[in-house]
């Protein structure tokens, strides 16, 4: 955005989905936050709900669920959808999120690529941010891997940069300055590409499918220290 910033665009972030037709939210600055430095914590969100809509977070699970005039309530002659619907007209988004005392909503994850390790809940979102931080990683995609002892633990799923050369060790200290000592990924497979849906986004259904089938060269830390 602030690239875009430096020819002239200004980009406006909102957010939606098929199913909410497809506007939800919209990321503008509360009116009497003036300083351009501060209005940019509100335009990273993904905003606040347009009139009409309504958002709720799920007891728990805090799964962003949406209600609104144009949201849909089920999908046509589809029963088999049914449950991503509530019984009083709620869609459930499958985005895992927050909303601030202002209305802001901040999605954190989808709720089908949490990673629940030793009880904790670990966003996958947040350990590919900070992966793609690094000079060496051109994409990184993070899914969970079986564990006897935590249940389940992040593998980190690395494409690096051409020419660039990036160990496990490089990347968990990296990772290590925003992430908690049980977040980071004791498991690594670096890949040559990540891949991608027909449109683009990263397709994790692909990279569980090879690690299933034992097509992921595993590399692992040692276990002492995940905790």
């Amino acid at each position: 955005m602030e690239g875009f910033e430096r020819h002239g665009v200004r980009i406006l972030q909102g957010w939606g989905m098929t199913e909410t037709s497809p506007l939800v939210t919209v990321a503008r600055p509360p009116s009497d936050v003036t300083d351009p430095e501060e209005q940019w914590s509100y335009r990273v969100t993904q905003g606040r709900t347009l009139p009409w809509c309504e958002l709720r977070l799920s007891e728990g699970a805090n799964e962003i669920e949406a209600r609104g005039p144009w949201v849909a309530a089920r999908y046509y002659e589809d029963p088999s959808g049914d449950d991503k619907f509530t019984d009083d007209g709620w869609l459930r988004t499958g985005d895992i999120g927050e909303i601030d005392d202002q209305g802001y909503v901040r999605i954190t994850d989808r709720a089908k690529d949490l990673i629940k390790s030793g009880g904790e809940w670990i966003s996958s979102v947040e350990v590919e941010t900070l992966l793609i931080e690094h000079p060496s990683v051109r994409e990184a995609a993070v899914i969970a891997i079986p564990d006897e002892r935590w249940g389940e633990r992040p593998l980190a799923c690395v494409a690096l940069a051409e020419g660039a050369d990036a160990s496990m060790a490089d990347l968990r200290e990296h990772l290590s300055s925003g992430l908690a000592r049980w977040q980071l990924p004791d498991a690594f497979a670096f890949i040559e590409e990540v891949p991608k849906t027909s449109v683009g986004k990263f397709d994790k259904k692909v990279l569980r499918a090879r690690l299933a089938e034992g097509d992921l060269e595993v590399l692992r830390a040692e276990r002492d220290a995940i905790r």
